[in-house]
């Protein structure tokens, strides 16, 4: 799997990213025509978890981590051991969403995938992103398709823009966005500085 999400010369790219907070990621995702399944206080209560459970955890390159005593260290680290067991065996249902390059910001998402989509422009769905690696439950988002491309490589991408969320899940998904955001930062500063 590559290691980086690419980034397109295209229009949506523009009209989704332009000016947007950004993140790259491989997640389980996809879209599905239709209505949502889940209300949207679903995926927002998800994403409120999902940050609850992640700032507890120290993931976004912090010190907290080593203030913690090390048998709750140890504790996390078999909770860490068994959500990725679960998210595994999750993964290996039929309805399991598949693991794409996508890249998002809180206007809306692009998909890459190595077989076509089997959408037109203009058709409204759902988006389905499993916002975090260790965590197999998704979110669902109201979407319509903006655009789609195959570039010269055979890659399929399907730029979507999110419908209207409302406050309280458009405020959750911009600070999801902001955490990974940040966190792709210390990633790459730490890259760089193991590089030097």
């Amino acid at each position: 799997m590559p290691t980086r999400v690419p980034v397109l010369s295209h229009p949506a790219e523009a009209e989704l990213f332009g000016d947007a907070l950004t993140c790259e990621a491989w997640l389980p995702a996809g879209f599905h025509a239709g209505e949502p399944r889940q209300p949207p206080a679903a995926a927002e209560a998800l994403l409120h978890a999902l940050a609850v459970a992640e700032d507890a955890r120290g993931d976004d390159g912090d010190d907290r981590k080593s203030e913690l005593p090390v048998s709750f260290q140890r504790l996390e680290a078999k909770v860490d051991l068994l959500m990725n067991l679960v998210g595994k065996l999750a993964r290996q249902r039929e309805d399991a969403l598949p693991l794409r390059a996508l890249r998002w910001s809180h206007l809306g998402v692009r998909l890459d995938a190595a077989q076509p989509f089997g959408v037109a422009e203009g058709n409204a769905g759902v988006v389905l992103i499993e916002p975090a690696a260790w965590l197999s439950d998704h979110i669902e988002l109201p979407a319509r398709v903006l655009a789609m491309s195959t570039t010269a490589d055979g890659q399929h991408h399907l730029w979507l823009r999110f419908a209207p969320l409302g406050a309280g899940l458009a405020d959750a998904l911009d600070r999801h966005l902001f955490r990974l955001h940040r966190r792709q930062i210390a990633e790459a500063r730490l890259m760089a500085r193991q590089a030097d």
